[in-house]
């Protein structure tokens, strides 16, 4: 269990380090790009990925290159969310994507429907509806400001994320490390010549202080994913307890920060919410 708690100060913290370097005028754009370096070097250093031309021939090209896309997007939605409506409702949407991938699940991957799964889903959107709107009253972006927008992109981009990464897993001619590593590596290239347009198209001044930040944020995004990963391995026969874990530490956790730590103001609604979302992942883990 101590892995799935480990995973789950690694996830909150990446959301912390973005939300401080935003308030810290650290270039967020900079930032993402030079955490893929940090990403792909603790893969090869930690995973031991196997590499070999021979391997990739058969490799699902397709889906490596929408993750490509994808995995900076969503680094870029993330901190807008971030940004605009906090890292409460931001940890929320992102735990509660896994609805998209249950879905995804019985269409698919033609996995038969089950009762208590489908509950789950119907109480976490009504924790999604109730957790990233009806916000009232003034934030920084002024009365009304749509901060349910950046949240919901969240939800969907992190749902279609896990649909690639499943796909993926379920490819049996390419081990699913050698399968991350490439991934990395391309989101990589993509995030570094956005950094170059970022600097010569548009003159944005070039942050040392944010290879700094980015190293910092690569590595504790790799620990959430390896501790994860060791968390499964640890305890095999109880993927409930992990999956529930995570899931639920994630947004107690994100909810403690974001309140406490970032004095974040949530409406009755947005508390019935996030308790909604809880709910829904104990339904889905145990019923």
């Amino acid at each position: 269990m101590i892995y799935v708690l480990f995973s789950v100060f690694c996830s909150v913290t990446v959301s912390v380090i973005l939300k401080l370097a935003r308030q810290y005028q650290v270039d967020t754009t900079q930032l993402i790009a030079w955490n893929y370096p940090m990403t792909v070097g603790c893969t090869w250093l930690f995973l031991r990925p196997q590499m070999s031309i021979e391997l990739l021939r058969g490799a699902p090209i397709w889906q490596y290159a929408a993750l490509a896309v994808l995995l900076p997007g969503i680094f870029f939605a993330l901190s807008a969310s971030i940004r605009h409506a906090g890292i409460v409702r931001t940890e929320v949407a992102q735990r509660l994507s896994l609805f998209i991938a249950l879905i995804a699940a019985f269409w698919l991957f033609n996995e038969s429907p089950q009762a208590g799964k489908l509950i789950g889903v119907a109480v976490g959107i009504g924790g999604i509806l109730c957790s990233i709107g009806w916000h009232k009253g003034k934030n920084q972006y002024g009365r009304n400001h749509r901060t349910w927008l950046f949240p919901l992109v969240v939800f969907f981009g992190y749902g279609v994320i896990d649909i690639l990464f499943k796909q993926i897993a379920q490819h049996t001619g390419v081990p699913y490390t050698t399968s991350m590593l490439v991934v990395f590596c391309l989101a990589m290239l993509i995030a570094f010549a956005f950094l170059v347009y970022h600097l010569t198209v548009a003159h944005k001044k070039f942050s040392v202080h944010a290879i700094f930040w980015g190293v910092v944020l690569g590595g504790f995004n790799f620990a959430n994913i390896l501790f994860y990963m060791k968390a499964h391995r640890a305890l095999p026969d109880n993927p409930s307890i992990v999956f529930t874990g995570m899931n639920v530490g994630v947004i107690a956790l994100g909810a403690l920060v974001g309140i406490y730590l970032f004095r974040e103001k949530l409406s009755k609604v947005n508390k019935i919410g996030i308790i909604l979302a809880v709910i829904s992942v104990l339904i889905i883990a145990y019923l």
